[in-house]
């Protein structure tokens, strides 16, 4: 058996990969006994679910718990990186729910809500919000079973825009594996520093967790650390010190855009993280910079949206494709760059 590749470290995904292929002397084997001997922790029961929900993937198929394995089968097995039940309460949170059905439930992430339960957030989250949805529509839903509903990916907490959950265990699989072949589409617009000197382009270089700093994130573009990650920008509208563009994730790492703008000198207004929380563009006079604390005040984060997602339907297997429009305090504030330099003119 060589073990493949263990996909997802550092990344908005929430499923991690297991790649297995079986070796040429291996015995049939039925695929509950042979992921025992393979998966550390794993109990019988945990496998057992995980086939009948189709978590475990034999040649891009599911498979009964009595398949034998023979060589040269390629065995993927996904496994949930969720909180455990018992840390989901349902809470009765407001969720801006853009689309739903028997499959998916597509959201529009306000900016300051945590996406899942965590150290440090054990409740208010995005999941609580959804586990009281979801107990609306069935009273007699086991909570056990909530962090099998899925949660295939996730936005920073202070990044507003679309997120897709999944409602049934063929959804789940579906899309985690929609998003480990990079078919998802996600675009974004931020409002970066400076002013962006190609009109398109794209930046290929490692993300992964800072070397000192750990919760800070950083790109290594001679991929000697991270994940590799792909970010295809746009430039949307130039406003002097400060450019609107479009980010077109190819993967999708933590923090990624963030990372990636900083990397090529343009970061994100008012990201505190990466260093856009200060003048990084124009004068430190006294009226200009008077202008920036009200544009940080009006948009008290980093300026990032999720606006577009298209991914197959997993009931349909055809194409959807969803839309957010910009948050409140990032139109102000891109109005607001819009009147000063209008202003300044006609100076």
């Amino acid at each position: 058996m060589n073990n493949e590749e263990i996909e997802i470290n550092d990344s908005e995904e929430l499923y991690e990969r297991l790649v297995l292929t079986i070796d040429k002397g291996q015995e049939p084997l039925r695929i509950d006994k042979f992921l025992m001997t393979r998966l550390e922790g794993a109990t019988r029961s945990k496998i057992q679910r995980a086939i009948d929900d189709e978590m475990v993937l034999v040649n891009d198929k599911g498979v009964k718990t009595n398949y034998k394995v023979k060589p040269g089968d390629r065995v993927v097995v996904f496994d949930s990186r969720h909180p455990e039940s018992s840390d989901i309460v349902p809470e009765n949170i407001p969720l801006a729910i853009v689309y739903e059905d028997e499959s998916v439930l597509i959201i529009n992430k306000p900016a300051g809500m945590v996406v899942h339960p965590g150290s440090g957030n054990p409740n208010g989250t995005l999941v609580n919000g959804v586990a009281y949805h979801l107990k609306q529509q069935d009273p007699n839903l086991d909570e056990s079973a909530l962090p099998r509903f899925g949660l295939v990916h996730r936005i920073d907490k202070n990044t507003s825009g679309l997120l897709v959950m999944a409602k049934t265990p063929k959804a789940m699989t579906s899309l985690a594996k929609q998003f480990f072949n990079h078919t998802v589409h996600r675009r974004y617009i931020a409002l970066v520093w400076g002013n962006v000197e190609k009109d398109e382009g794209t930046i290929v270089a490692h993300v992964g967790r800072h070397q000192r700093f750990r919760k800070l994130f950083t790109a290594y573009p001679d991929g000697e650390y991270g994940k590799d990650a792909i970010t295809h920008y746009k430039v949307l509208e130039r406003l002097n010190y400060v450019t609107l563009v479009e980010c077109r994730l190819e993967t999708g790492r933590t923090h990624q855009i963030r990372v990636h703008m900083q990397l090529i000198g343009h970061p994100l207004f008012n990201d505190d993280f990466y260093g856009g929380d200060r003048i990084v563009k124009g004068t430190v006079f006294t009226k200009y910079k008077q202008f920036v604390d009200n544009c940080f005040a009006i948009c008290p984060r980093h300026a990032l949206h999720a606006r577009e997602l298209g991914f197959t339907h997993p009931g349909t297997n055809k194409p959807v494709h969803f839309e957010a429009p910009l948050p409140a305090d990032m139109d102000a504030v891109i109005d607001k760059w819009r009147k000063y330099i209008g202003h300044k003119a006609h100076d």
